[in-house]
């Protein structure tokens, strides 16, 4: 089966996660409308299918005290926002028989300021829904490139995952028009003023299907300068980040490395921590974010975030955008620089 399995708390009197039935695909009510009407009462982790009627869903908050705020107010109630229907809510948990395959040995954070790691910001809600829809259908008209387990597509300048390179003497042309929105939100940044100068020209499209990660890697200093822009569509996933002590680097990755790099969690030769990115969010890594600190996704299906189990979706889209280096990198770590070793 593909819901996630919850059950009534035992001993608990409350929980982060709702049972909601009478609502659902099945009565006319997708799961964006109710992650909408539901986050009037705080922030939604995910709506799961409880079962297969596609009538009853489970709703995950961020907080208890959200959900307990929901039951509150919508239990028994026809809900305006959800097209009058009366719902009939209770509190669920996470049986321990689905926690297989599901990584919590790290904590993940909701909020780029719980991490400290300097240079690294996530902002929530950077896109409307509306404005995911239309990019997901822009980049659906236009033809991917398939990898081993992905889909991309490149604009600007190609991205050579052999080398972890561009060749900046090939330019592939503007971006399209729909990328212009985003670079004029991102021009308005107060995070940092070089946002406001810089050029972005290269943009790569990564389309993950359930299951897939991103092998960890520091993005090339020689290729690419310092502020990488990376906005989630369609699904969510946890990114996590490593800092590597001196010695204790990874070697290159491939898909047999990373399920060993996967499953060596108390290594004590780097750093870790790790942030949700919920769909629509923009992350930036900038100074140390950028260049110390290994990035990567895990591949699972499901991730754990405080106590609750998000699955990743049928797909997950992220805009990476960059700017293509032309001279040396002279940034503050030499030992992570190739143009400095």
């Amino acid at each position: 089966m593909g819901w996630a399995r919850f059950g009534r708390p035992k001993g608990a009197l409350s929980s982060p996660n709702l049972f909601v039935a009478n609502c659902g695909p099945a009565v006319g009510l997708s799961h964006d409308a109710i992650a909408s009407a539901f986050g009037a009462f705080g922030q939604v982790l995910g709506v799961h299918a409880a079962d297969d009627t596609g009538a009853r869903v489970v709703v995950s908050f961020a907080q208890e005290s959200s959900a307990q705020n929901a039951l509150n107010a919508l239990h028994g109630r026809p809900c305006p926002d959800l097209k009058g229907r009366t719902l009939h809510i209770r509190y669920s948990v996470l049986q321990p028989a689905s926690m297989g395959g599901v990584d919590d040995s790290v904590e993940v954070s909701l909020l780029h300021s719980e991490l400290n790691i300097p240079g690294l910001y996530l902002f929530h809600d950077f896109v409307t829904a509306k404005e995911e829809e239309e990019l997901l259908a822009a980049v659906d008209e236009r033809p991917w490139k398939n990898l081993a387990k992905r889909r991309v597509q490149h604009y600007g300048y190609e991205f050579c995952y052999q080398t972890r390179n561009v060749d900046s003497k090939k330019n592939l042309g503007e971006f399209p028009s729909f990328v212009s929105p985003i670079l004029e939100r991102i021009s308005m940044f107060s995070k940092r003023e070089d946002v406001e100068t810089i050029a972005l020209d290269q943009l790569t499209v990564n389309e993950y299907p359930p299951g897939v990660g991103l092998s960890p890697h520091i993005d090339t200093h020689s290729a690419f300068e310092g502020l990488i822009f990376s906005l989630s569509l369609a699904g969510p996933c946890i990114m996590e980040f490593r800092r590597y002590f001196e010695g204790g680097w990874p070697p290159r990755t491939s898909s047999s490395i990373d399920i060993e790099m996967e499953n060596s969690e108390n290594n004590s030769n780097f750093l870790r921590r790790a942030i949700y990115l919920p769909p629509r969010s923009l992350l930036l890594l900038s100074g140390e974010a950028r260049y110390a600190w290994h990035h990567y996704i895990p591949h699972h299906k499901n991730d754990k975030v405080k106590g609750s189990v998000i699955r990743r979706g049928s797909r997950r889209v992220s805009f990476t955008i960059r700017k293509v280096r032309t001279t040396p990198c002279q940034c503050e770590f030499p030992q992570y620089c190739d143009s400095q070793r």
